[in-house]
This record gives C-alpha cells, structure tokens and sequence, in this order.
C-alpha cells in the first residue's frame, strides 16, 4: 500500500519495503546526473517528487578541478562538504542513486 508522504518527509512516515531506494534512507548518497552536477548528502526521503537530501553539498563540476568521480572519491573519503541543509534534488534531474559507501575508491 502506497502512503503519501508530502507533509512529512521523514523515515518514519515510510513504509518498510515500498521501494527500492527506502534501504537507501538515512544513509548518504550519491545522486548523479546526466550532466556535470552531483548531489550528495543524507537521504531523508524520497517520493514522486524527488530526493530529500539533508547535510547536502550540491557541487558542479565545472566549477572545479575534479572530475565528478574524482569529487564523489574524496567526499567518501574526507566527508561530505555541507553547503544545504536541506534540499529537494527533482526526481527527473537524477540518473542514478547509490550509497556514498558504495563508492569503490580503488
């Protein structure tokens, strides 16, 4: 049974096993895109809408030095750089989803 979350976008307000990405909640996550922006931070919720982020760094690659793997890299490894709270990434911006854990560094 599917629960509308919109006003409370927490944990608690999901149902164990609705989706693929509710294992995903409460971890940080990597949320990558078609182009040079990638969204990293905790995942809070995520709905039809898109991806709840806290503890969020949203960074454009081409503001940098790193490419956007490169920059996922040293964010598993040194910790994410916080620069939202919060944010609400749009589904239709995200390719893919993956915990920051996940990353293999090698």
């Amino acid at each position: 049974m599917m629960t509308d979350n919109r006003e409370d976008p927490s944990p608690a307000g999901r149902v164990a096993g609705e989706g693929p990405l509710d294992q995903l909640i409460g971890r940080e996550v990597v949320a990558d895109t078609a182009g040079s922006v990638v969204y990293i931070g905790t995942l809070r919720w995520a709905g039809p809408e898109g991806l709840l982020l806290e503890n969020a760094d949203i960074h454009d690659c081409k503001d940098g030095h790193a490419t956007k793997e490169q920059y996922v890299v040293e964010s598993r490894l040194h910790g994410i750089r916080v620069n939202r709270r919060r944010i609400l990434v749009m589904r239709a911006a995200v390719i893919s989803v993956s915990a920051l854990d996940d990353v293999a560094i090698d």
